[in-house]
């Protein structure tokens, strides 16, 4: 099957399905600046760290120049995912849409501005963006993928994608339903992002350390405990138990480089002064807990904090915290 497929987004993660994806597939990668695509059109994209190559393939800023597409992969983070979504308004009609985003309510946001075969996804890949044209490969670990439920996409397509991927060079697992696989990442995220956040704390043995009172990795597993709670009242079995993939990610990070710490996404944000994904993880996650009537005071109080966090930052605007499928401007300066 000859597939045509849209990255959105040139991050890290959207560069990575990009430049796979581009051996297999006609891939073009819709940039937001047109100088970026100008670069992976003259240069190509290079991938190094896990693999090391090269590849070609097409961009452009301007929807109007994409193709008929048979497969759209909305690779932006969560904040960014709305006017993403609006740019395909009316383009792509037969293509089928991923969503990959971190956190719950990235498949409404889209709905909105089509009715696209729709398949939920989330992935634990991540690296080093070095430039426009280079990004460094350091977990290679699955995308886990399913129909999106409020959608008539059949699993089969599901199955079709699982094996594009795995044919360029990627992990992937399709399931007939991706809830489970999405609480597990949900509550893994909600944790580990926000601890990391508030802390400055890359991703490392501190996590899952409990040999002493003081030690963070109490935290860690009692926040995952209450994200646990909130899964079982939800109906939720979850497919992995989000403290043992805690407990395996440092350990895998330990045999890396000894200066090997990996950051997760809120904490780059926090780092650059940017408004980060908590609304639509640990605030996702708070949310359901109040309309299951499950107590969380510990995930309520860290999503606090980021909020609060995110005040301090240079030319923050005093927002509402966003909800999925809710739009949020945030005015920054150029600080």
């Amino acid at each position: 099957m000859s597939e045509r497929v849209c990255v959105v987004g040139g991050g890290v993660i959207g560069s990575l399905y990009a430049a796979h994806l581009a051996a297999v597939a006609d891939v073009w990668v819709l940039t937001r600046r047109a100088e970026h695509a100008r670069a992976l059109e003259e240069e190509g994209l290079r991938v190094s760290g896990k693999h090391d190559f090269t590849a070609r393939l097409s961009a452009t800023a301007d929807p109007d120049e994409l193709p008929d597409l048979d497969l759209v992969i909305l690779a932006t983070k969560a904040t960014q995912l709305d006017p993403a979504a609006a740019s395909l308004a009316g383009r792509a009609r037969a293509a089928t849409v991923m969503t990959i985003q971190n956190g719950l309510g990235a498949e409404e946001i889209v709905r909105r501005h089509g009715d696209w075969q729709l398949v939920s996804a989330v992935t634990f890949m991540s690296g080093d963006r070095h430039s426009d044209t280079h990004v460094e490969y350091e977990l290679d670990t699955a995308t886990w993928m399913g129909p999106y439920a409020g959608t008539d996409t059949p699993y089969e397509r599901v199955r079709e994608l699982e094996g594009l991927l795995r044919d360029a060079g990627l992990e992937a697992q399709a399931f007939p339903d991706l809830l489970p696989a999405q609480w597990s990442k949900l509550i893994f995220n909600a944790t580990v992002n926000t601890v990391a956040a508030l802390t400055q704390l890359g991703h490392v043995g501190l996590f899952a350390r409990e040999e002493a009172p003081t030690d963070l990795g109490h935290l860690v597993h009692q926040l995952m405990d209450e994200g646990k709670r909130v899964a079982d009242a939800a109906g939720v079995e979850l497919h992995e138990d989000p403290w043992e993939m805690n407990v395996l990610a440092v350990r895998r990070g330990e045999t890396q480089a000894s200066d090997y710490a990996h950051v997760p996404s809120m904490l780059e944000d926090v780092r650059a002064g940017r408004p980060t994904e908590v609304d639509f993880i640990t605030g996702a996650l708070v949310r359901e807990a109040d309309r299951l009537g499950v107590p969380v005071p510990l995930h309520t109080a860290m999503y606090r904090l980021v909020k609060g966090r995110e005040a301090s930052f240079p030319g923050a605007a005093q927002v509402p915290a966003a909800k999925p499928g809710e739009r949020q401007t945030v005015e920054r300066s150029s600080a």
